[in-house]
């Protein structure tokens, strides 16, 4: 019997890897293909502010954002897609108090970083995010690791349901005023929020 060399070996065992499990299982993609894009919009109900080192939650009853999705074949999951405007309605913490929420640093940019073809979902980050909050007693800004940088959260978008899920990241709270210790400078916090994407016919794919 022949030998078989180690890089024979290796190079057999990666192959076998990429034909049995590439189609089934999540991979990293370099390149992606966008139909339906263009200009969006979308809403997301119940939308949530918490901070996880007090467990305060900031609960909205609504969310709309507004952006553009690329178009095309052979795409960098950078910049995949823009939000250009967002919003929050009717938005209430603890004790009651009524908080409103603005944006800053727009657009904030969806990246694709990997793709499940079994399922439909791509999973990336969003980039760019800056806000802050007002309400009575209380004010705080929010942005990533330090009070200038941009956070990026965790974000997946699903092609059946058309929904641009975002979550987790690196959000945390800076220029805290009152808050009456429910909200702190330098907390970690998190953003949970599921957006319908109009039109339904948007789909992220690669390759």
């Amino acid at each position: 019997m022949r030998h078989i060399s180690k890089a024979t070996a290796v190079a057999a065992t990666a192959f076998a890897a990429v034909v049995g499990f590439g189609t089934t299982q999540a991979f990293a993609a370099t390149t992606w293909t966008v139909s339906g894009g263009g200009s969006f919009t979308a809403s997301a109900s119940s939308p949530t502010l918490t901070d996880t080192s007090t467990g305060a939650a900031l609960d909205c009853t609504s969310s709309a954002a507004s952006g553009t999705a690329a178009n095309g074949t052979g795409l960098s999951g950078t910049d995949i897609a823009t939000i250009s405007a967002v919003s929050w309605k009717s938005c209430t913490g603890p004790l009651g108090i009524t908080f409103s929420v603005t944006p800053s640093g727009l657009s904030w940019d969806l990246n694709a970083t990997s793709y499940n073809a079994t399922t439909g979902v791509t999973t990336g980050t969003l980039t760019g995010v800056k806000a802050s909050i007002s309400g009575t007693l209380c004010s705080a800004n929010f942005a990533g690791t330090s009070s200038t940088t941009p956070a990026t959260l965790n974000a997946t978008y699903t092609n059946s349901s058309h929904t641009l899920a975002i979550s987790g990241g690196n959000l945390h709270a800076y220029g805290v005023s009152g808050c009456l210790g429910l909200i702190n400078t330098g907390d970690a916090a998190t953003y949970s929020a599921s957006y319908v994407v109009s039109p339904s016919t948007l789909k992220i794919t690669s390759p």
